[in-house]
């Protein structure tokens, strides 16, 4: 307590037994809904049907869900020099394999059957993977399978169906790039068909050429899903840059799932897959909605200073066209699967209308914030706000302020179970901390920050420690002081 004591000295810090409304009316346009990202259903790989899944998070309290069943779930790998064509697949139950025509409709319908309920269409997608190591030598690797993005909004069947994955199907899209490989393979091929029209040894080599060639042609697979395969290595943000420009294109989000995950390697039927963890995909990708802030494992990201921290920084800069916020996500396949249970990892939505387009308005400009914990024991962030000096400008995660004079910060925080624990708060400002403090809940904190600079975009954005965890996204503040 003495360490907290020091570094809030001279901050206004007032702890008070508070209800729900009064923080509210500091933020009364808005209301909270809260909701749960990443759910897996039987459609592909989860437990529970859909019209369970609805039941069990409406009778605790949760208004929005995001369905986020895989929408391929394949692999191949093929002998040299013909993969594409002597090859094992081996593919389970997902959106297109199952149809997103059917996925799409038994969300439509769960939605009519409980319309106090906001079901939201999505997937989890693994966009590329390659292999190393072989059969032979017992050492076969695919690396990467687990480097995930959730995709958010995609409505219609064909939205899925043409996603730029590896083994999606069919596509024209990118047979462009593959016309100078199928173009060379044809002259062989039509010397073959000159040569069949000899005799004898012509004749017989006539038909190896061109049944070599023909061979070669198809193996050039030019109609697939995607620019890329398994069998080149490592082709960097390349493969994930696609999918991501090709949900923003549909208009539909995406999200980096568990970028610290710790899968990392292990044996999977008679091969093993090697995942490390990803946080680097932040920084070097672009236009993605976010990433899981709070999720099953340890995440470093969200550290003052770290990899969100440089990505929100470069916003402000002006390198990147849009910030990138923090949800959570649950990765839900079965009730108590690895002790955790439905609940545990909301995302709480700031809307003015509790409808479908206001909490994808939300999702897309950062109006919510993450939470952590063992439900029904999680804080709830009653209140974050950045207000002027004279109190006649506020805004809330999301926004971006014009400000006169020096920025009052406002948090209150709040716990629907009496809980005597203490809870650590952090105020971080670009990367910085600037606060720090510690009470029991209810706590309410404000703030002046003296020190922000002129004519600069900064931003303001805390985290909570005890009684789980709070993640908030940022507000964004250019101070004219």
């Amino acid at each position: 307590m003495g360490k907290f004591r020091k570094i809030a000295m001279g901050i206004l810090i007032t702890v008070i037994a508070s209800c729900c409304g009064s923080a509210q009316a500091g933020c009364a346009d808005y209301q909270q809904v809260s909701g749960l990202i990443d759910l897996r259903t039987s459609f592909s790989d989860g437990a529970h049907d859909l019209q369970s899944i609805v039941e069990s998070a409406r009778e605790k309290g949760f208004g929005v869900l995001v369905i986020n069943d895989h929408d391929r779930m394949a692999m191949e790998y093929g002998v040299p020099p013909f993969r594409h064509i002597i090859k094992k697949r081996v593919e389970r139950n997902s959106i297109n394999k199952k149809g997103a025509g059917e996925y799409l409709s038994s969300i439509k319908e769960a939605g009519s059957a409980y319309p106090d309920m906001i079901i939201l269409p999505g997937s989890e997608t693994a966009p590329f993977y390659y292999w190393s190591g072989s059969f032979l030598k017992k050492n076969l690797t695919a690396h990467n399978h687990e480097r995930r993005i959730l995709t958010v909004g995609l409505e219609k069947e064909e939205d899925y169906r043409d996603l730029p994955i590896l083994h999606n199907g069919l596509s024209t899209r990118f047979v462009g790039k593959f016309m100078p490989a199928v173009l060379m393979f044809c002259m062989p091929l039509f010397l073959g068909l000159v040569l069949l029209r000899g005799k004898g040894w012509y004749r017989i080599a006539g038909i190896m050429i061109a049944g070599v060639s023909l061979l070669l042609v198809i193996n050039t697979s030019p109609f697939r899903s995607s620019p890329f395969d398994q069998y080149h290595g490592d082709q960097g943000i390349a493969p994930y840059q696609l999918l991501i420009d090709y949900v923003k294109q549909k208009g539909g989000m995406s999200f980096w799932n568990y970028p610290e995950t710790k899968s990392g390697i292990r044996k999977l039927g008679p091969i093993f897959v090697h995942t490390p963890p990803y946080p680097h995909v932040l920084m070097e990708s672009k236009g993605y909605t976010g990433f899981a802030a709070l999720y099953g494992d340890e995440i470093t990201v969200t550290e003052p200073g770290n990899i969100w921290d440089k990505v929100l920084r470069e916003y402000c800069a002006g390198k990147r066209d849009m910030p990138a916020w923090g949800i959570a996500t649950a990765d839900f396949h079965k009730e108590g699967e690895s002790g955790e249970k439905l609940g545990n990892f909301p995302t709480v939505f700031l809307v003015k209308n509790r409808t479908k387009d206001e909490i994808v308005r939300a999702l897309k400009n950062g109006k919510m914030y993450a939470c952590r914990g063992n439900y029904p024991l999680i804080a709830k962030l009653e209140e974050f706000s950045v207000t002027s000096s004279n109190g006649e400008v506020k805004g809330i995660s999301g926004d971006e302020l014009f400000l006169q004079g020096f920025p009052r910060i406002r948090i209150s925080l709040s716990s629907g179970i009496p809980t005597e624990g203490l809870v650590r708060v952090r105020l971080i400002r670009s990367g910085q901390v600037i606060a720090r403090f510690e009470g029991k809940l209810p706590l309410e904190i404000e703030h002046e920050d003296k020190d922000i600079k002129k004519e600069e975009k900064e931003y303001y954005r805390m985290d909570l420690y005890g009684c789980g965890i709070i993640v908030s996204n940022p507000i964004f503040v250019t101070c004219k002081h």
